[in-house]
């Protein structure tokens, strides 16, 4: 069985971005329970998350938390921004090293995105990322779309359930 651990990026206090007054926390919440309903369905993934309400841990408590579990795999749902809204469209995903397991994750997620419909912007090394660096897992950050971006909040609406289907279904496609 492979442990799989869901992190919904910010929370409590920390909104992460905004827009509009559309928060990330919120949108990152949701993301990531409906993603880890998806997953659950399959018996041969055990799901953890790191935050199943709107409550604030560091990235070092959460990589802790991964690590506790034992988990095979971190993926960490965030939205992106920019200094000047709506610049950018699409999905980036980060990793802390390329040529990796947690790359083929990466592109993974990234391609069943893309396949729905999102751009895919490829995929970054950030070595400076708490829940990148402290994992002792694969782990991704994958961050869904621009939420100053108002063509990729309407995508994300309008497809809800299909963006969590497509990043579940990258995650599966990693883990079998």
């Amino acid at each position: 069985m492979a442990v799989v651990v869901l992190d919904a990026g910010h929370g409590g206090s920390d909104l992460g971005a905004t827009y509009q007054g559309r928060q990330e926390k919120d949108d990152t919440l949701a993301l990531t329970l409906a993603v880890g309903r998806l997953l659950a369905e399959d018996p041969d993934i055990d799901v953890v998350y790191t935050r199943e309400t709107d409550v604030y841990d560091t990235p070092l408590v959460k990589a802790r938390k991964a690590n506790a579990a034992n988990a095979d795999y971190f993926v960490s749902i965030h939205r992106n921004s920019t200094p000047v809204p709506n610049t950018y469209s699409g999905v980036e995903t980060l990793v802390y090293s390329k040529g990796t397991r947690a790359e083929t994750l990466a592109r993974n997620i990234a391609s069943a995105l893309s396949a729905i419909g999102f751009a895919d912007l490829g995929t970054t090394e950030r070595k400076n990322l708490t829940v990148l660096k402290r994992t002792n897992m694969p782990a991704v950050i994958v961050e869904v779309g621009y939420i100053d971006t108002p063509k990729d909040n309407a995508f994300l609406d309008e497809n809800f359930l299909a963006v969590a289907r497509a990043i579940a279904d990258g995650i599966k496609k990693t883990v079998q």
